[in-house]
């Protein structure tokens, strides 16, 4: 919520980095709302109950946004890419247009493939034992309760699954290794160390993320390793929320500076 704020009241910050990166955290923030209050419900009230069409509605919630924020790091990583490579392109390729355009398709892509995953698990037979071995409902767990034949559900969210991290990966890897060979040519060793400083940053959480949902979701049987599985999900329900503010903003100058010029706004109304 911080970041939203400080990129919407400061007029420096609206460019298509800082909207595309409000676009994420508003993401980000939907996303961890779907797992961490019943979380804290579990540890610290013991409500570990939850019914069948909440349980459904969480593992879409959880999906839908998970797939979305890794569309929207897509984008981001296209954004840098075309802002250092293609610095004299870049003011008329990503305009506000362009801009609204990628996120409304990061959204509706996500949106069509998770319902159809989810309206499919929907139909399955659950007949006990009614035992989730997950903090949330996540698709292996789900899948793991069912007592009907569960074979082309797997193959079908093994499919939409990789092909969601596999593309964005892809793509991820492209503009970076791209952004990572212009910043070689750079004539300045202090600007060098400080553009790899921001990507060094940057991939650190891209492979936390990538890692563990590959080690979750790409795998044939969704229903195995769930032991091994509910360490991973704390990488992307709680250790990359935390890392992510600091990463992509509080390391940022421009962020500072905006920051520092909205508490001297408010010490000078006082």
């Amino acid at each position: 919520m911080f970041i939203i704020t400080i990129t919407w009241t400061d007029h420096r910050l609206q460019t298509p980095m800082y909207f595309f990166l409000s676009s994420f955290s508003f993401c980000e923030f939907c996303f961890i709302t779907t797992v961490i209050p019943k979380l804290l419900s579990i540890f610290l009230l013991g409500q570990q109950t939850i019914n069948f069409t909440s349980c459904l509605t969480q593992a879409f919630s959880f999906l839908f946004l998970g797939s979305t924020i890794f569309f929207l790091m897509t984008v981001m990583s296209l954004d840098r890419y075309l802002a250092i490579c293609k610095p004299l392109h870049y003011p008329t390729i990503m305009n506000l247009r362009v801009c609204f355009l990628l996120v409304f398709f990061c959204y509706t892509v996500s949106s069509i493939i998770i319902t159809g995953l989810i309206l499919k698990v929907s139909q399955l037979s659950f007949c006990g034992p009614w035992v989730i071995p997950h903090f949330f409902c996540d698709l292996g767990p789900l899948i793991h309760l069912s007592c009907s034949d569960t074979r082309s559900i797997e193959t079908l969210a093994f499919a939409l699954i990789s092909f969601i991290l596999f593309t964005s990966l892809i793509i991820t890897i492209i503009a970076y290794s791209n952004i990572m060979f212009t910043i070689m040519c750079l004539p300045s060793a202090k600007e060098r160390q400080k553009a790899f400083s921001t990507c060094s940053s940057h991939l650190i959480v891209l492979s936390l993320m990538y890692g563990s949902c590959v080690f979750i979701y790409v795998k044939p049987k969704q229903a195995s390793r769930l032991d091994s599985n509910r360490e991973a999900a704390l990488v992307n329900t709680v250790l990359t929320p935390l890392l992510n503010p600091v990463i992509y903003t509080l390391r940022n100058k421009q962020v500072h500076q905006a920051l520092r010029d909205v508490l001297s706004r408010v010490k000078m109304q006082k």
